[in-house]
């Protein structure tokens, strides 16, 4: 019998796996934060034998070479990555035992990266899985656009082939295990059909297996997404070979040195929910929650290498964000500090707010007298827009600050997370702000006007 224990990375989007027998297991495409892949083989009773890598990451830094290191693994790598490590090359068609009957094969499934392998796990030569990585995923692939835009092209059409060669030679009952697509930028698209499926659902509904691959590139190319900025640090990293990672609590910084880190221009992060800081938050500070998407928007955002210092409720909350930030590569907060926010400011000082509202409270207001500000992505804009609104994406709001009009700031997203981030940024550069903590589809119902796409 063979066991697939799941880890999801929800803040990153991202799934890793560990696979084996009775007594060994191979360990793919890992966090950096290995513990809890270790956690998850001591549960199960195995030694890892095996770390292997789908490809060089562009959107979180890898745990595989940490490890192989601490459990003696072979890591295995795609022959075609150059790398700065010592690896086991891997080439289409290489086949390892893991533990008994149990044996991973290695497909070359060029497309979300050149050198891309996805991996079949075999039980007594039987296909019982394949570890997909950003080649097939569910209900779409990998985007090809990440390593370098004179390829964008070719990878999809290589996707396309990628895609067709591991349907014609899996039995329809595979299961398909894919590293990306449960919210990762690294998607082409947002998945569909549920968190699972198999090699015959996908032949039915994954455009790359019922599209010809002139219209599916076509449509691949049109439908890509904004780049996160970090991206651009995740691929170097991994061909570097990542340092082992250090979560131990940051130091710790009283109100006068947040005070002086705020002067001098550092970046000080408030992690608590979005509620809690429009009603109270260091004047200056910015809001990532730490619950929501904080491994994405926060290295979008921040000027890469600027010091970070974070703000937490508790201590548990300080951890949890450490943890989603060594994922990618921001490895130690500058200090951090935990309790309340008049704990987080000089005696006789003042806590920052701001409103918050929803579209219906926008309507009611009337929308002549303010600015209405959208930080959607350009593709989700084109979905329809409220009329007049000025459009700065999230990611492009800070550096484009000047840009926005003078003027109360009534600030929107999709559903209220993104323009809370907003809405901080704002009023740390001193503008009159309301956050709009609410759906875009509550827009039109308010009455607002929503204009179509063109």
């Amino acid at each position: 019998m063979f066991f697939i224990d799941t880890m999801d990375l929800e803040g990153l989007g991202n799934r890793s796996y560990l696979a084996g027998g009775r007594r060994a297991a191979v360990a793919v495409d890992p966090p950096r934060d290995v513990d809890q892949v270790l956690t998850a083989a001591a549960r199960r009773g195995v030694r890892i034998v095996y770390v292997v890598e789908t490809h060089i990451h562009n959107d979180y830094v890898t745990g595989g070479l940490e490890l192989a290191r601490v459990t003696g693994a072979a890591y295995l790598v795609p022959a075609g990555a150059h790398v700065s490590f010592a690896r086991v090359p891997v080439a289409d068609g290489d086949t390892v035992t893991v533990d008994g009957g149990l044996d991973l094969r290695a497909v070359a499934t060029p497309g979300h990266t050149p050198h891309h392998t996805s991996y079949v796990l075999r039980e007594q030569g039987q296909p019982v899985a394949v570890f997909t990585g950003g080649s097939l995923l569910i209900g779409t692939v990998g985007r090809p656009d990440l390593v370098e835009p004179r390829l964008t092209e070719q990878l999809a059409r290589a996707q396309h082939a990628s895609a067709h060669r591991l349907a014609a030679e899996l039995p329809d009952e595979t299961s398909v295990l894919p590293t990306h697509g449960f919210g990762s930028f690294c998607s082409s698209a947002q998945t569909s059909g549920g968190d699972t499926t198999t090699i015959g659902t996908e032949k039915s509904v994954n455009a790359a297996l019922t599209t010809d691959v002139d219209s599916f590139v076509a449509r691949l190319l049109a439908d890509l997404d904004d780049i996160p900025a970090y991206y651009t640090h995740m691929g170097p990293a991994n061909s570097a070979g990542p340092a082992p990672v250090d979560l131990t609590p940051p130091a710790v910084a009283d109100a006068d040195e947040i005070a002086a880190r705020l002067a001098a221009g550092e970046w000080v992060v408030d992690l608590r929910n979005r509620v809690a800081f429009a009603e109270g938050h260091v004047a200056g500070s910015f809001n990532f929650e730490a619950d929501g998407r904080i491994a994405t928007y926060l290295p979008w955002l921040i000027p890469w290498g600027k010091p970070v210092t974070l703000l937490a409720e508790s201590p548990e909350q300080l951890a949890d964000a450490q943890r989603e930030l060594v994922r990618v590569g921001i490895d130690r907060p500058a200090a951090a500090a935990t309790g309340t926010p008049r704990q987080w400011i000089p005696e006789g000082d003042g806590l920052a707010s701001f409103p918050r509202s929803t579209f219906a409270g926008l309507a009611e207001h009337g929308t002549d007298d303010v600015v209405v500000l959208d930080v959607r992505r350009d593709s989700e804009r084109a979905g329809g827009y409220i009329a007049d609104s000025v459009h700065i994406p999230i990611h492009r709001l800070h550096e484009r600050l000047g840009e926005v009009p003078a003027g109360t700031v009534w600030v929107h997203c999709a559903g209220g997370a993104r323009a809370a981030v907003a809405a901080s940024l704002l009023d740390a550069a001193g503008r009159d702000v309301v956050a709009v903590d609410d759906g875009f589809d509550a827009a039109a119902e308010a009455g607002l006007t929503v204009v179509a796409s063109g």
